[in-house]
């Protein structure tokens, strides 16, 4: 089970940090992503670091901006977001998949958390 949470409202240029943790199971087998989805669009990659850490992919739209990290002794994953801007405005939702292989598509991730709304407005 994966529960995000650290999502509210925050002013353009702001940051946030969301949090999604990992219930149980061993985690740090696990690829974990995140994935966002804005009203009236379609789902989008945000970012995906691989079991150890070692490995970061992030979407195009966030370059730059995001950071995502890991704690495995604690089962979470982070995702730091800075420069915010209004277009940022979605649910951001966490995913796990087992494994290592890399992978961008939400359809390859097996577990997803319930999602937690990110606002950005003035």
């Amino acid at each position: 089970q994966l529960v995000e949470f650290g999502g509210g409202l925050v002013q353009p240029g702001g940051s946030l940090r969301l949090s999604c943790a990992a219930s149980e199971g061993s985690f740090s087998a696990y690829r974990m992503a995140w994935f966002r989805q804005a009203p009236g669009k379609e789902r989008e990659f945000v970012a995906t670091i691989n079991p150890a850490g070692s490995d970061i992919v992030y979407g195009d739209s966030v370059k730059n901006r995001f950071i995502i990290s890991r704690d495995n002794l604690k089962n979470l994953v982070f995702l730091q977001m800075s420069g915010l801007k209004p277009e940022d405005t979605a649910v951001y939702y966490c995913a796990a998949r087992l494994g290592w292989t890399k992978t961008t598509s939400g359809a390859d991730y097996a577990f997803w958390g319930q999602g937690t709304q990110v606002t950005v407005s003035s």
